[in-house]
């Protein structure tokens, strides 16, 4: 069974992903282009910029293996985001491990001559990167997925298996840090 190019813009999620557990891989294609962009961009916020192809295929590839497990086709989003987070949190794991094995980590970027427009524009993307590098995790991930990815409280609660309370208090504080390190930076806000 394959999908025809044209007709996937006329195909609900939730249709995609019953060809997917069929085994559809023409229809895989068109859910990883519909959901990279928004997981390759969790995953920077998350986990920043190093390996970041790697873990986006990484997502895909476990999606992909686990489809057949996915009883409701209509929450694929929000499993897709659980899976991303679970890819997340395992990133961390292994980035602690090697600082606590090489104790220092170098990045070395190619010079590049830009204006100021776009070294102000990169320098307030890379504050706001390592604001969210210094939150925890656990108000890092409320924090994307609710005020940068734009999903509801409740889906979140429901991508992390918490409720929605714990949502709220965790995007509040997550606020409250964010904004305190960023005034510290001296942005204002």
């Amino acid at each position: 069974m394959t999908v025809l190019a044209d007709d996937h813009t006329k195909m609900t999620d939730s249709e995609l992903i019953q060809r997917c557990q069929l085994g559809d891989e023409s229809s895989f294609r068109l859910v990883y282009q519909r959901y990279r962009h928004k997981v390759r961009a969790t995953l920077f916020k998350l986990c920043g910029q190093e390996i970041l192809d790697d873990l986006t295929q990484e997502v895909f590839l476990k999606a992909w293996k686990a489809l057949p497990k996915l009883r409701e086709s209509r929450y694929f989003s929000t499993w897709l985001y659980r899976i991303c987070w679970n890819v997340a949190c395992d990133r961390r794991k292994q980035l602690a491990k090697i600082r606590r094995d090489k104790k220092t980590l170098y990045q070395y970027a190619p010079e590049v001559v830009l204006d100021q427009g776009q070294l102000l524009q990169m320098h307030y993307q890379e504050i706001v990167q390592q604001g969210l590098q210094n939150l925890k995790m656990d108000h890092r991930v409320v924090l994307v997925l609710h005020d940068l990815e734009d999903l509801p409280q409740k889906e979140i609660a429901e991508i992390l298996s918490i409720p929605v309370g714990t949502v709220k208090s965790r995007l509040f504080n997550a606020r409250k840090a964010m904004r305190k390190f960023l005034e510290h930076q001296g942005v204002k806000i």
